[in-house]
């Protein structure tokens, strides 16, 4: 078994010609396809609707040939996108497929493996609470079981569209006379999923991963966790990549996590951990080995960094979100030499508070 990446430029939310392209050619067939990650340039807000539009427009192209109605196609591929290219961040669409058999027996070296999968559906109540915690570790215990991952390091990233299901008035009612206040917007959905990540990969103690830590206890975070959140979402759709020797192929991945939106360091640590190594910005040659480039961003929420006042969260005139992104998007392109990054936000639980993951996708050489 082996995963094979594609990544194509697109013209605006609705173009999935560069897939069309390849679907036609034979050189791709839909039913292989595990999931479709990318970045549109809307305001990545809650009315960002350009990430329905590249939804729809994948639906269109793949539902005829999955053989499934299009609303049923998110239960056959996972469709995640991400609003926001400020800056140099380059549309794009990574399509993430798995091909060949499985391995008779583990391999010598690790390879990118990918798995998708779904929690149940959530009722309102529970999201931003501990069932949405413990229901995203048990998907993401049961995703690395499939690709034979037994040591949680080999995890390098959990990709999730958080579930925000839909409340009417009397359950919002309801939850705040019994004492406990909804969190069903993106900011619960972000936290619980970030928290649920954390514990199935050991990366705080489970006994103090609860209800009472969400959005409060900034020592607890997961160091692999993108969360993106959906209103009307019932359940969470994740992906799950890591390095497993049940799988070959020339992908491998790595990660590491920045201290502030501003942390060189780490990101030239992941690129160091992949053989891409250069005083500057990559050589050439380095760069078109990078596959997917994803991090997490947020502005300090204590209006700091290093010890310097920021106005990110006080400018009247640009979203935090969309100053964060521009900010780390461009770290990323700098040091790579690629502006096909995957960079959102908000991050809750993602990493030290001001930071965040990043997790990068290459080619072995």
């Amino acid at each position: 078994m082996r995963v094979i990446a594609h990544r194509f430029p697109t013209s605006g939310p609705s173009d999935v010609s560069g897939l069309a392209g390849l679907l036609d050619a034979g050189e791709l067939r839909a039913q292989d396809i595990l999931a479709v990650i990318g970045k549109t340039e809307g305001n990545g807000g809650v009315n960002d609707f350009t990430r329905e539009l590249a939804m729809r427009a994948l639906g269109d192209l793949l539902t005829p040939q999955l053989g499934c109605a299009p609303e049923d196609i998110e239960d056959r591929v996972v469709l995640s996108f991400s609003g926001g290219t400020e800056g140099v961040v380059s549309p794009h669409l990574l399509v993430l497929a798995r091909t060949g058999e499985a391995l008779a027996a583990p391999g010598e070296k690790k390879r990118l493996a990918v798995a998708t999968g779904y929690t149940r559906a959530f009722e309102p109540w529970e999201v931003g609470y501990r069932p949405m915690i413990e229901e995203t570790a048990r998907v993401v215990r049961e995703l690395m079981q499939q690709l034979g991952i037994d040591d949680p390091a080999d995890v390098h990233l959990v990709q999730i569209k958080g579930a925000i299901p839909t409340v009417d008035e009397e359950q919002r009612t309801e939850a705040e006379a019994e004492g406990r206040p909804l969190r069903c917007d993106m900011v619960g959905s972000r936290a619980a999923s970030a928290l649920g990540v954390a514990l199935a990969l050991d990366e705080a103690p489970a006994d103090r991963i609860g209800d009472r830590a969400v959005c409060h206890d900034w020592s607890l975070y997961s160091t692999r966790a993108s969360v993106s959140a959906k209103p009307g979402l019932p359940r969470s759709e994740i992906t799950l990549f890591a390095n497993s020797a049940w799988w070959e192929g020339d992908l491998i991945i790595e990660h590491g996590v920045m201290r502030d939106i501003i942390d060189l360091d780490a990101i030239r640590g992941v690129l160091a951990r992949l053989g891409l190594e250069a005083p500057g910005q990559l050589a050439p040659e380095q760069t078109e080995r990078l596959v997917g480039i994803f991090a997490k961003s947020d502005a300090d929420p204590r209006n700091a960094i290093r010890g310097r006042r920021h106005t990110m969260w006080t400018d009247a005139d640009i979203s935090d979100m969309r100053y964060s992104r521009c900010v780390v998007s461009a770290l990323l392109a700098g040091l790579t030499g690629e502006t096909a990054v995957y960079v959102s936000t908000r991050a809750e639980h993602h990493g030290p508070l001001g930071g965040g993951p990043v997790a990068i996708i290459a080619r072995v050489p």
